[in-house]
């Protein structure tokens, strides 16, 4: 999508149809706007020799059910199924007309009006709109800085969930780094360990073997971050998933982030350090990898790339 092209203008599914922007609105008394209360999931829809297809789809619904099972949204697993969900998005991007790689943001909102602090039993909406593809960090490589803020620990709000009112996290530590100079944050956790950045997966590179926080490192299970795995054991790298001290990215051959809005991006400086991003030869090669994947050009493409 031409990133000039105001996507405000393109129908949007909301609430069981395909709308105009303008109109899908929810209720300044609901649960989504009080609480933020809701919980989404953003994927990348490319365009392919094969026609348009959406990457890991059944995966990105299986995170909105299971994110919305960890918060108690109940509504939800009830009225949708995978079937419908993807024939809602072929109906979005049909209807809009996606001729080249976009992003589709799909999130389920506690519509329930003055529901009180609470989840169960209440109404939700699903929506989803196509938006440009455009990484969130500079693709020619990211400065980060430890964060000031501590990543939200699984015992207060668990990052494993994308729910939208925990964003806030995210936007306090982001900030900070703008704020600072740098392109991003990098969050530990409450016992100062990596967990990963404002809004994508972390991995290092020393002596040859791919490091990253494991799963009880207070991040969120990537999907982006779980093909990357797959990627590397299968062209027989040793991937190690462990905690992480900050230390050890200061003296990391490569770093980079992975997600669907970062896509796979070489970590040139943390803190001040500078990382050579000329030698990120395993960073180059996963992402060359990647792209091909999406792009419908890989071995991994007809299991990980849905037709819409």
């Amino acid at each position: 999508m031409d990133d000039k092209l105001d996507f405000e203008q393109l129908k949007v599914f909301f609430d069981d149809k395909l709308i105009d922007f303008s109109e899908a609105k929810l209720s300044i008394a609901s649960s989504a706007v009080l609480y933020g209360l809701s919980v989404y999931s953003v994927f990348a829809v490319s365009k392919t020799d094969d026609g348009i297809k959406a990457f890991r789809l059944p995966d990105h619904f299986n995170r909105l059910i299971e994110s919305a099972k960890i918060i108690g949204i109940d509504d939800f697993a009830n009225k949708w199924d995978y079937q419908k969900f993807h024939k809602a998005v072929s109906e979005l991007i049909e209807e809009n007309n996606i001729n080249q790689d976009v992003f589709v943001r799909c999130s389920v909102h506690v519509d329930e009006l003055v529901a009180g602090t609470r989840s169960r039993g209440l109404s939700s909406i699903l929506s989803m709109f196509v938006y440009p593809y455009k990484s969130i960090l500079p693709e020619d490589g990211a400065r980060i800085k430890t964060s000031v803020w501590r990543r939200v620990p699984d015992y207060s709000i668990p990052p494993r969930a994308k729910v939208n009112g925990a964003y806030i996290n995210s936007v306090l530590g982001k900030q900070d780094a703008i704020d600072s100079g740098y392109d991003d944050c990098l969050f530990l956790d409450v016992a100062g360990h990596v967990c990963e950045l404002s809004a994508a997966n972390i991995f290092l590179v020393k002596n040859g073997v791919l490091i990253t926080p494991d799963n009880t490192s207070d991040l969120l299970e990537g999907i982006n971050r779980k093909t990357i795995i797959k990627y590397a054991q299968d062209l027989g790298i040793e991937v190690q998933q462990r905690t992480v001290d900050l230390t050890e990215l200061y003296t990391a051959d490569e770093l980079f982030a992975c997600g669907t809005s970062a896509w796979l991006t070489p970590i040139t400086e943390v803190d001040g350090r500078k990382i050579d991003s000329t030698q990120h030869q395993i960073t180059n090669k996963l992402a060359k990898l990647h792209l091909d994947t999406l792009k419908g050009q890989s071995e991994y493409s007809s299991d990980l790339l849905t037709s819409l």
